[in-house]
């Protein structure tokens, strides 16, 4: 899995430590919800199991690259794949 310097550093050095590389790639792998932002960045979303919620993983243009991560207590299952 690629990752963004700011995600290394930020988020899983100081912001959210409980977040795991292999839930991300989970949530990449299958996500159950994907949307592109404004800038191009792209949002997925997957169900992770050991925190009981939805994981928002927001990849670079690419689609790979990982910038940012963190649980989503606001997603809704009503949503539909977007791509």
């Amino acid at each position: 899995m690629k990752t963004a310097r700011y995600f290394e550093e930020d988020i899983l050095g100081r912001k959210r430590v409980g977040i795991r590389r292999e839930w991300c790639e989970r949530v990449l792998n299958a996500p159950a919800f994907t949307e592109t932002q404004e800038d191009g960045r792209i949002r997925h979303w997957g169900y992770v199991e050991e925190i009981g919620k939805y994981l928002r993983v927001v990849t670079l243009e690419d689609g790979e690259t990982v910038h940012n991560a963190m649980p989503d207590r606001n997603f809704t299952r009503r949503r539909r794949r977007q791509t």
